[in-house]
């Protein structure tokens, strides 16, 4: 698309959201300033580099087989930056612990090292770009159904050590990087079937936590996350919403609101406001559940604007982080990634130019007819034009060019794997 015809579309929003109260240079300002953290797992399915070959466990899934995936840390490190690379602004990248440099060899879970890690941090430096981190309790042979719950000591103690040390790894990350790297806790345990014993499980998993976050850094955030129900574990979840929230408030942590960890009815945009007012900040991964945590890529759908306007509203943009994570092997990754983050992006940027002062205004005066017209009449502005005008002034392409970019590296890179 020539870059004239872009800056003239963007003059014209310019001027409309001008004529409702919004001043879009500053919106362009803010989504400078709004950072995506990428996941890594969308570039080989989460398979990771430790156990090649093994399936996916912990309630957790990946459909397809769309050739091209990422074999080895090289290529998925290429393709992550070839991904970065059609997408405006400048992004973290998000670890699991089974993507660690180990060089060929298997190094247990409860042997883990910052030196298995240390090629990221250069790798982060050289590139641009912040890590996260999350411990891995799925895919592997002391997984089963329960880990940090486990009421076999032998097994949890493996799993409380696996976490510390993923908790030391994020902090020598975030004091390389100068950046506080935010770690995520999440385990799928639970039970397939009734259970009589959910006390004792939920006692374990509070026990296990309460030894994991005993040592205090300064250069990480923990978050803990819930869920609903895994595949294979439908009854019964150790860690629930109800049981993080009141973890994560008690002990004043953030807490990470995965979009596909609830039922499908329930609004997560709901919970910003709520939660904020009790915890000091907020992890979202983005997803798109589709009936059950499916982790379809995401889109502009509903839901996910919801949430990011209520993120705005609640005042809150230097409260959230903001992580995607979905695993798509049905279709081009690079492209999964592209789509992915740039309908974060747009959700986001509808949100900050929403003329909030006004609607307020009109809120509190009672004005239901003119609210209510004004939110319908914004999703019409042109909020698009202001899009491509972002993407423009980071040199990445606008619209649709980007297809043939990802074809290009599909052709030339991921169809020859």
């Amino acid at each position: 698309m020539k870059t004239e015809l872009v800056t003239k579309a963007y003059e014209v929003a310019k001027e409309r959201y001008a004529a409702i109260g919004v001043d879009t240079e500053k919106v362009l300002e803010q989504m400078q300033n709004f950072h995506l953290s990428m996941h890594c797992w969308q570039a080989d399915d989460v398979a990771g580099f430790e156990n090649q070959g093994g399936s996916l466990t912990g309630g957790i899934q990946v459909n397809g087989n769309y050739p091209g995936k990422a074999r080895n840390i090289d290529e998925l490190r290429t393709d992550i930056l070839y991904a970065k690379s059609l997408i405006p602004g400048t992004h973290r990248l998000n670890l699991h612990e089974i993507y660690g440099d180990f060089g060929g060899k298997y190094v247990d879970r409860d042997q883990c090292e910052v030196e298995h890690f240390q090629s990221w941090i250069d790798w982060g430096k050289e590139n641009n770009t912040l890590l996260d981190f999350n411990s891995t309790s799925f895919s592997h042979a002391k997984s089963g159904d329960l880990s940090l719950a486990n009421p076999d000591k032998g097994i949890r103690d493996f799993w409380i050590e696996h976490s510390k040390r993923c908790r030391a790894i994020s902090e020598a990350i975030g004091k390389a990087q100068g950046d506080p790297c935010i770690m995520n806790t999440w385990v799928h345990d639970g039970s397939k079937d009734l259970t009589v014993n959910r006390l004792m499980y939920r006692e374990l998993l509070k026990d296990s936590l309460d030894q994991i976050f005993a040592q205090k850094y300064d250069n990480m955030k923990d978050c803990v996350e819930s869920k609903v129900f895994g595949i294979g574990l439908e009854s019964y979840t150790v860690g629930s919403n109800d049981f993080y929230t009141a973890y994560a408030a008690k002990n004043n942590m953030m807490i990470t609101l995965d979009t596909g960890h609830f039922h499908p009815t329930e609004s997560v945009a709901d919970k910003v406001s709520a939660m904020l007012l009790f915890v000091p900040e907020l992890m979202l991964h983005v997803s798109r559940p589709v009936r059950w945590d499916s982790d379809h890529v995401t889109i502009m759908d509903d839901p996910t604007m919801d949430l990011f306007s209520e993120i705005v509203r609640a005042g809150a943009l230097d409260r959230v982080h903001y992580g995607l994570d979905y695993f798509d092997g049905t279709l081009n990754r690079i492209g999964a990634y592209v789509i992915g983050s740039r309908a974060a992006q747009k959700c986001m940027l509808r949100a900050l130019l929403e003329p909030l002062a006004t609607l307020r205004k009109y809120e509190l005066e009672d004005k239901k007819f003119q609210r209510l017209a004004l939110l319908e009449e914004c999703k019409n502005m042109p909020w698009n034009a202001v899009y491509d005008e972002f993407c423009v002034r980071n040199n990445v392409p606008v619209g649709e060019e980007y297809l043939a970019a990802v074809e290009k590296y599909e052709a030339e890179v991921t169809s020859k794997r």
